[in-house]
């Protein structure tokens, strides 16, 4: 019975590609490990971008700081 968990951030993924994520991993683990799709479990997590992060800093910070500075547009 296996099982895989996928983590992402908060609002990065549809809901489409959510759905092709939990396929395509499904079809993985049938194709090259032989299991039946039926006990095939894939669930994602959504994180906060706020209870996420990277270099010592939330993605919700580095990601606001990615963003161009509209006054100077």
């Amino acid at each position: 019975m296996p099982y895989v968990k996928v983590e992402i951030a908060k609002g990065i993924a549809t809901v489409d590609q959510k759905r092709a994520v939990i396929r395509r991993m499904t079809e993985v683990l049938v194709e090259e490990l032989g299991r039946n799709p039926e006990y095939v479990f894939v669930v994602i997590d959504e994180i906060d971008t706020d209870n996420w992060g990277r270099k010592g800093v939330t993605l919700t910070d580095l990601w606001q700081q990615d963003k161009p500075d509209t006054d100077t547009l």
